[in-house]
This record gives C-alpha cells, sequence and structure tokens, in this order.
C-alpha cells in the first residue's frame, strides 16, 4: 500500500511539473508574440473632431437599410398609404388658396394663388417633415444605439432622406397644376436639383442639430412642433418676398426665405433673387458644418445617457 501511495504521489508531482512547464513554454511564446506598440488604440474624440468620412462610406448599405425603414414604418397600417405625402400640401393649398387668395387678397406676383402656395408648401412640407423626424430619430432609436456600433450620423440622415419619397410624389401634383394652368417651362428649372440639393443639406443640418440636443433634452422633443410652426410664418409660404422692402434683409436672414422663393423663380420662369439665393445658400453650408461638428462633439455620450 505505501508502495503504490508513492508511486500516485510520484506521478502527481510528475505531472504537475509537466503542466507548470507547459505553461511556462505557452507565456514566454505569448510573450515572444506581443508586439511592442499597441496596434489599435482607443482614445476619446477631441471636442470637435472632423467628420470620418471613410466610416460613413463603410456603412452606406446600413444607410440604405434605414432609409427603408423609415419609409416602410411611415406607411404602415395607413389606410392611405403613399397618398399622404399628397393630401397634407394639397388640402393646405386650398385652405391657403380661398382665405389668402380670394378673401384676403394677397398678391402672388403673377402666378395664380394655388401654383404659389403649392410651391412654397411642397418645399416647406418636404423641410419640416424632414427635420421633425431627424430631431426625433435618435431618441427613437435607442435600442439600436446602445447595443451596437455604428456611424450615429447615419440615423437623422437617413430620416431626411426617407422624406425624400413623399416630396417626389407630391411633385407629380405640382406637375399636374403647371399642366392645368398652362406654365411654360424655363431654362430656369435646371436650377430645381440645386434648390432641392441645398434644401436637403438644410434639414440634414437643422435635424442633426436637434437630435443630438433631445438626446440630453428631451424639451426638444416638445419644442419641435411649436418651433416649426413659428418657422413656418417666418418664411414666405403663404405671402411673396416682395411686400417686404426696408425688411428684406431680415427676411433673407432666414435660409428657408431664398430656397422658397428660389423654387418659384424656377418653376415659373419669375426673375432669381440671386442675393437671398446666396444668403440662404451660404447659411444652409455654414450650419451643416456647425451641426456635423457639433453632433461629433456630442455622440460619444449618446449611449450612456439615451
Amino acid at each position: 500500500m505505501d508502495v503504490s501511495k508513492n508511486n500516485r504521489m510520484l506521478g502527481a508531482a510528475a505531472l504537475r511539473a509537466s503542466t507548470s512547464t507547459a505553461e511556462t513554454k505557452v507565456a514566454s511564446q505569448i510573450h515572444l508574440t506581443l508586439p511592442d506598440k499597441p496596434l489599435v488604440s482607443i482614445r476619446p474624440s477631441t471636442s470637435w473632431s472632423p467628420l470620418n468620412l471613410r466610416d460613413l462610406w463603410q456603412y452606406r448599405d446600413l444607410l440604405y437599410f434605414l432609409v427603408l425603414r423609415d419609409v416602410k414604418v411611415r406607411y404602415k397600417q395607413t389606410a392611405l398609404g403613399v397618398a399622404w405625402a399628397v393630401v397634407q400640401p394639397l388640402f393646405t393649398m386650398l385652405i391657403f388658396s380661398f382665405i389668402f387668395g380670394r378673401l384676403a387678397g394677397i398678391k402672388s406676383d403673377g402666378v395664380p394663388y394655388p401654383l404659389f402656395a403649392y410651391a412654397g408648401l411642397l418645399s416647406w412640407t418636404f423641410f419640416a417633415n424632414a427635420v421633425t423626424s431627424s430631431g426625433n430619430s435618435l431618441v427613437g432609436s435607442a435600442n439600436l444605439i446602445t447595443k451596437v456600433y455604428f456611424p450615429r450620423l447615419l440615423v437623422p440622415v437617413a430620416a431626411v432622406i426617407a422624406g425624400l419619397v413623399d416630396f417626389a410624389i407630391a411633385f407629380l401634383l405640382l406637375a399636374v397644376l403647371m399642366l392645368y394652368y398652362r406654365v411654360e417651362l424655363t431654362w430656369q428649372i435646371l436650377m430645381l436639383p440645386v434648390l432641392m440639393s441645398l434644401t436637403t443639406l438644410l434639414a440634414i443640418g437643422v435635424g442633426m442639430w436637434l437630435s443630438a440636443l433631445n438626446v440630453k433634452y428631451r424639451d426638444i422633443r416638445h419644442a419641435l412642433p411649436f418651433l416649426i410652426q413659428l418657422w413656418f410664418f417666418a418664411s414666405p409660404i403663404i405671402y411673396p418676398a416682395s411686400i417686404f422692402e426696408h425688411w428684406r434683409w431680415l427676411l433673407a436672414l432666414n435660409p428657408m426665405a431664398g430656397l422658397i422663393e428660389g423654387y418659384r423663380a424656377a418653376l415659373y420662369g419669375s426673375p432669381f433673387d440671386w442675393p437671398m439665393v446666396a444668403l440662404s445658400s451660404g447659411l444652409t453650408l455654414t450650419l451643416l458644418i456647425y451641426a456635423t461638428f457639433m453632433f461629433r462633439r456630442m455622440e460619444k455620450s449618446f449611449a450612456d445617457i439615451i
């Protein structure tokens, strides 16, 4: 019995010695394969970090699916479906034409008031809906943001791009109205894609900025409809910009004012107010750059406080 017990003890000691030797060899091999410097350094972003365009390009497929999701959710379980894209500006145009065009007799710069009002409502409806959806997009995607990593900038941008579907559908009604009133197209129609791009960039800038603020201050969700309503009356939608004589410079500080007037000039062949369009373009690009850097500065805390 003693001999057997001694053999077991010797075997256990040999096993521990061999295990220790194997661990020592593995540890030495791991130590030899480790680099002198870390391959990846994770550091917090600076306060005004630049936009990572390469990162956005790598996640371009995700942007497509986010846009598709927003479009599907918008018309899911609705009786009229995509017809809502036409119903809102159409009925608003009819009400405005009766109240402001016929009863109040507001001038429309020689354009039939229904066309005058619809051109302003078309661009404004897209902008207002895009800003509202984009401003609430991060809070609405909280489950996605807290689980996986992706450029957070894609969420508000996708909400704005999804609104282009409504704009395209509502534009078909404008084409019908222009045929009905026999509006002749001019070379100025070539400015329409430029104006549409500027409106989209303005919606992205405002929506991006509000969505970042909405994560930290939930008051934005309640204040946003009120701000959009005030912005509506500060824009030349139901009235022409020509009624402002000495205060035209103040109206020009509203970037949507120059864009709306530009839409009417491009569609109906009226003269462009190039200084107002140029000022609106400059304000749009300035706001977009500021909103991008502000979004990047606040982005690192989204997952913690959302």
